[in-house]
């Protein structure tokens, strides 16, 4: 009776251990080595960072397909002014935060996720190919109307710029406009993205603009500033005049969602979409 107990006990074990032998040795890996990301989040503002965030959240979306991103433009000052309020999850900007910004919203968190420059664009079959800042400068503010004043045709300079709150121009009117003491002429015509420029610029030969370093391709030709090519090395080098740093902004401390978008476009395959879309990484 004893060895029959003794023998069903020891099946018995047998049988447990095979069981959580079984259980274990089924088990993915990826479960105990992996946490998928889920839920939704929002992401708003600057049109330079645009194909970056959209990129990032198609490739994080493939990762986790729980996981819902929304990606939208507005500009610079929508996206801190949207991040401030709450209304978004994070803010894209491709300026620095002005003080003011900072009294309304002083929560704000801002991660540096890329640097980028500007390039003053043509068309590709406009004969000029550099100008000094200053001569940018008087074209923009309306002063030299004519592209023959620069060395080009016998031809009107149509005008294009950015709207208010894009964090382009902000910087364009920092570096090439505040220090000669000008300001874009009121006769310019507005465009609301780089995507827009770059089309209206590609499409007319006497148009000049100016675009995020990254929106440069070949439907148009980026001018020489004092001698000096729109290039990332340049930039880097500090030959070129104009630079700036491209933003993640979050209200407080980001949370597990908004961490994991920051972090990703950090890592190494974050980093490779922003120098892929013509940026300059960070890390």
């Amino acid at each position: 009776m004893h060895k029959i107990k003794a023998v069903v006990i020891a099946a018995t074990v047998v049988v447990a251990i095979a069981a959580v032998g079984t259980a274990v040795f089924l088990m993915p890996k990826s479960s105990l080595t992996e946490e998928r990301l889920s839920g939704k989040l929002t992401i708003a503002g600057s049109t330079t960072l645009l194909p970056i965030n959209e990129e990032c959240r198609r490739l994080l979306m493939e990762k986790n397909p729980e996981l819902r991103i929304s990606v939208s433009g507005g500009g610079s000052g929508h996206g801190i002014k949207a991040a401030g309020a709450g209304e978004i999850d994070i803010g894209a900007a491709s300026r620095d935060i002005k003080s003011k910004e900072m009294e309304v919203y002083p929560d704000l968190k801002l991660v540096v996720i890329g640097k980028d420059s500007l390039a003053i664009v043509v068309h590709p079959n406009n004969p000029v190919n550099e100008l000094t800042m200053e001569e940018a400068s008087k074209i923009f503010s309306g002063e030299i109307n004519n592209w023959k004043e620069v060395g080009g045709e016998d031809a009107k300079i149509r005008v294009i710029t950015r709207e208010g709150g894009s964090g382009t121009r902000e910087v364009f009117e920092t570096y090439v406009m505040k220090r000669f003491g000008r300001e874009i002429a009121g006769a310019a015509s507005v465009k609301p993205s780089n995507g827009e420029v770059r089309a209206t610029v590609s499409g007319d030969k006497n148009s000049i603009g100016y675009v995020s370093l990254g929106f440069v391709d070949p439907s148009l030709k980026a001018l020489k500033i004092d001698g000096v090519e729109a290039t990332v090395e340049n930039v880097l080098s500090g030959d070129y005049p104009i630079s700036r740093s491209l933003y993640l902004i979050t209200k407080g401390e980001p949370e597990q969602l908004e961490k994991a978008f920051i972090d990703y476009m950090l890592s190494e395959e974050g980093q490779k979409v922003v120098e892929d879309n013509g940026y300059i990484r960070v890390k």
